[in-house]
């Protein structure tokens, strides 16, 4: 295994990302303050390149292949966002990549994955390993696996993004990060840890999918079965050796929501801030409305991880 990354890693991948992905606006809400009595401040990564935060980390982890690694191919697997973070980043970077995803992915994640280039090998995520299939194509084929969260170089690019939060805002009291292999909450973890050392940064997961809640009560990793939820981009069943090192080190609490507090973050950000984010980006939110009183008056974090839902899919949910 290759070090553990830190913030260093963290800043480096800035350097990388520079003029590739974008410094997604942080978005305030005086309506949304005095509902909540504190002052929140939204990193909108649903507003990033290919709709969601993990462009950086798909990016960081490809720009550091060396050339036979290139000219061979990348394999990725992911529910959507992953997938579609490796694929634009291969297209960029001219590298051919092989995405592994499930077969009830989001319509529109498989039809953008498929629009940046890359090519789509299904399973199903209730009875097949991902994993293990991802892992066959790159011994038949060469490719190298570019994993979703459990790597340094995918690690520190995700890091970017609260780096960039704090950077703009000024240290916080508090900041909270959708959970679901961890990726983005290490990623975090590191940023803070060096530009805020004061701030207590949570993880979020579905009330469903709590595998990192119960890895953290228990000092282990837990795995569980696929959850049934409608955060897709938390569907993981257990946190990867990396993200949990740093995450039991540096975490403050982890936390969950029901879908239904998802749903009305969602309906929430649509009308009062103009914002289309998918479920799995909506945790934070739900999550900072749940501790309100905890924070009151105080300057709190969160990001959104992402926007890429379909239409009739988004509609349907705030329809109910």
């Amino acid at each position: 295994m290759n070090p553990t990354p830190t913030y260093a890693d963290v800043q480096a991948a800035a350097e990388r990302l520079q003029g590739h992905a974008h410094r997604t606006p942080v978005a305030t809400s005086r309506r949304l303050n005095e509902e909540l009595g504190l002052e929140l401040f939204i990193k909108c990564e649903n507003l990033q390149r290919m709709g969601a935060f993990k462009f950086r980390g798909g990016f960081n982890a490809l720009s550091r292949l060396d050339a036979a690694q290139r000219r061979a191919g990348v394999v990725a697997f992911s529910s959507g966002n992953h997938a579609q973070a490796v694929a634009l980043s291969a297209s960029l970077l001219g590298i051919p990549a092989t995405i592994v995803m499930p077969q009830d992915a989001p319509a529109a994640k498989v039809a953008a994955t498929r629009g940046y280039g890359g090519k789509v090998v299904f399973y199903d995520r209730y009875t097949e390993d991902r994993e293990a299939i991802s892992q066959r194509l790159c011994e038949e084929q060469g490719l190298t696996l570019i994993p979703p969260y459990d790597h340094p170089d995918v690690i520190a690019g995700q890091g970017t993004a609260a780096k960039e939060l704090i950077e703009e805002t000024g240290p916080l009291d508090a900041l909270y990060v959708s959970l679901g292999g961890g990726g983005l909450l290490s990623g975090s973890l590191l940023s803070a840890g060096a530009l805020a050392p004061d701030c207590a940064v949570y993880g979020v997961e579905p009330q469903a999918g709590d595998d990192g809640l119960r890895s953290l009560r228990s000092g282990s990793i837990v795995r569980i079965e696929t959850p049934k939820t409608i955060a897709d981009g938390a569907q993981t069943q257990y946190l990867g050796n990396y993200t949990f090192d740093i995450i039991r080190r540096q975490v403050k609490d982890i936390v969950t929501v029901s879908d239904a507090q998802l749903v009305d973050e969602m309906r929430y950000l649509a009308q009062f801030l103009k914002l289309v984010a998918e479920p799995t980006g909506c945790l934070g939110l739900a999550a900072v409305r749940q501790a309100r009183e905890q924070w009151a008056g105080k300057r709190v974090g969160v990001i959104i991880s992402g926007g890429n839902v379909d239409m009739d899919r988004f509609c349907q949910l705030l329809s109910r």
